[in-house]
């Protein structure tokens, strides 16, 4: 038997990966899917009137479908704010205070703040993460030079 190297130790399927090498093409539709789009094919205006027709008569489940779909779920927006930026650990401190100064403005939700305040701690620790790594390797270049002194 062939040994499989896009499994794990565990004998588990590594991610992207299966044990059905000619699986479902990319990009490959539902069958149940496209029968009942072509059913519903040209009939989309007059449910659509119809469940407005419905909602007008005070049907709630017919309401929420139609403003569901006039306005559907508030996906992300794009940001408009002034943020410094953090090129060092110590800026960290100053981007905090603008996202917050933009929670109280009202420009940020505080849902907003949260995310691009983690997005600027995640930038602070890897900033102090390759400084430490920077300071370990001057570090040990020292030691090794003062330990093997050139004559």
């Amino acid at each position: 038997m062939q040994e499989n190297n896009k499994r794990t130790q565990k004998g588990r399927w590594s991610a992207g990966t299966s044990g059905n090498s000619s699986g479902r093409p990319v990009g490959s539709r539902n069958k149940g899917t496209l029968f009942l789009e072509q059913l519903l094919d040209g009939e989309g205006e007059a449910l659509t009137r119809k469940a407005i027709q419905l909602a007008k008569k005070g049907d709630l489940f017919a309401l929420r479908l139609c403003l569901e779909r006039l306005l559907p779920p508030r996906k992300e927006r794009v940001v408009n704010f002034s943020l410094p930026k953090v090129t060092e650990a110590q800026h960290a401190p100053a981007a905090f205070a603008s996202i917050l100064e933009a929670i109280g403005e009202g420009k940020l939700t505080p849902g907003e703040g949260e995310l691009i305040s983690a997005i600027v701690e995640a930038q602070a620790r890897s900033i102090t993460a390759g400084d430490m790594d920077r300071r370990v390797s001057e570090l040990e270049k020292a030691k090794e030079d003062w330990e093997n002194p050139r004559q």
